[in-house]
């Protein structure tokens, strides 16, 4: 029972019986959703999703559909039509930082010259720091022993520093975005500052954001004690963020940035909701999940584990009796994609770079190891043709660790990077779809008589 409950004085006997009336009169016969022909989860019979909009901004492309069939193929992440692992290779071969880029292609629905590349860096800069006296009485007086609370509780106060909060002309659309993609990183920062001050009892280092080395180096900035940090470090933090920074119309999150949009609602409303669906550990905070799993798995059967030990508790994880008992594999699979995730094939490069720098091998191969006996697994279990692969997750909280980024901020550093792509949506979803989103739910309890209260 939750402590405020208890801290209230209520009845445990009669919450125990609100519960319970709770549990009993709620769920939904499960026939009915194949009756009335329910697309749960707005996913048609065949898997795929349930085509609700339309975008430029992003696209995944996870499989092909022929005869009405999904048929795996290699996963791939478009930007503004741009294939991310091309991205990718065309800011790091010429040595630069590329999250602001990614930004401002997300935003702009074009690549930048080096000038205006220039001059939108400038203009995040300019945004980064907070309004007199923000972070004292929004976030250091009322700290959140989790960081994304306290973003989205952070957003909402936003709205009232903006002197034109519910203005929906283009320049103010363009103008809060740019100020939210530049702040939230900042904002996440002085969260988790506030956070293990309070909660952990740690010493709380303040620093402001650095004008000229982008959001990156800004956040290693904030968030160190003593502010310090490897080029190897940087680059790899940026390419985290580019990697996040968007998936295409279809996600969780961006889904419900369009929904809000859609009612014509304020960004800071919008932004918050968004950020509250990634917190979720079935879509942002998955990353987290892996990270509770590897622990599980080193505490119960050894950091190093043989093959056959290994494959053993993945099958007792997969038949729901070791763990969370969930049946899933963490960092494992995709609602789109099949044979791989463009992003998680990004982020095994690079975490084993950093594990041979760090002399870690043996932790990435437990990693790697995961990935191969799953689907080694699931091909037992399901049959030669089931296709599952790893995800972003897998390797994300991983690559995290060897940066030493603390877990606290593992998925509100998703969220900073998203905020770019949640913005385009928004801009989108106003400029090309005025209809408010509005889908149908049946009712399926009927009519009921009213029992006057003597008669109960």
């Amino acid at each position: 029972m939750a402590t405020y409950i208890e801290k209230a004085g209520v009845d445990k006997e009669v919450f125990s019986q609100l519960s319970k009336l709770a549990e009993k009169n709620n769920p939904i016969n499960p026939d009915f959703y194949e009756k009335y022909d329910v697309k749960r989860g707005l996913r048609n019979n065949n898997g795929t999703g349930v085509l609700v909009g339309l975008t430029k901004i992003g696209d995944v492309k996870g499989y092909d559909l022929i005869d009405g069939k999904k048929v795996p193929r290699k996963g791939e992440l478009y930007y503004r039509g741009i294939e991310l692992q091309t991205f990718v290779k065309g800011f790091q071969e010429e040595k630069r930082y590329g999250f602001e880029e990614c930004a401002y292609l997300l935003m702009f629905g074009e690549l930048p010259t080096k000038e205006k590349l220039e001059n939108f860096s400038n203009i995040i800069d300019s945004f980064r720091e907070l309004p007199k006296n923000f972070k004292e009485k929004l976030i250091f007086a009322h700290p959140s022993k989790d960081v994304m609370n306290q973003i989205q509780r952070s957003l909402l106060g936003l709205y009232s520093y903006d002197d034109s909060p519910e203005d929906l002309s283009i320049s103010n659309l363009v103008a809060q975005s740019l100020n939210l993609i530049a702040k939230v990183p900042t904002i996440m920062a002085y969260s988790y500052q506030a956070k293990i001050h309070n909660y952990d009892g740690q010493s709380m280092h303040v620093h402001t954001p650095i004008h000229g080395v982008g959001t990156a180096e800004n956040i290693l900035t904030m968030i160190r004690p003593n502010s310090t940090y490897t080029k190897l470090e940087a680059e790899i933090l940026d390419l985290l963020l580019v990697v996040h920074a968007d998936h295409g119309g279809g996600n969780n999150s961006a889904f419900a940035t369009r929904v809000l949009a859609s009612s014509g609602t304020d960004i800071y409303s919008i932004i918050a909701a968004a950020t509250g669906s990634l917190k979720g550990p079935k879509h942002g905070g998955a990353n987290l999940k892996v990270y509770e799993m590897i622990q599980n798995i080193k505490d119960n059967i050894g950091a190093y584990p043989s093959d056959e030990i290994l494959k053993d508790y993945l099958r007792k994880m997969i038949n729901r009796e070791v763990f969370d008992k969930s049946g899933l594999i963490y960092g494992m699979g995709h609602a789109v994609y099949t044979e791989s995730d463009p992003r998680a094939i990004l982020l095994k490069e690079k975490a084993r770079e950093l594990a041979c720098q760090n002399d870690v091998e043996k932790d990435f191969s437990l990693y790697e190891n995961i990935e191969k006996f799953t689907v080694e697994i699931f091909k037992e279990l399901k049959g030669q043709d089931t296709v599952i692969a790893a995800n972003v997750d897998l390797y994300s909280g991983f690559v995290y660790q060897m940066l030493d980024i603390p877990m606290d901020i593992f998925t509100p550093l998703f969220a900073s990077a998203r905020i770019a792509g949640w913005c385009a949506h928004r801009i989108e979803q106003l400029l090309s779809d005025v209809k408010i989103i509005r889908p149908a739910y049946k009712g399926v309890i009927g009519e009921q008589n009213y029992i006057s209260l003597k008669n109960r």
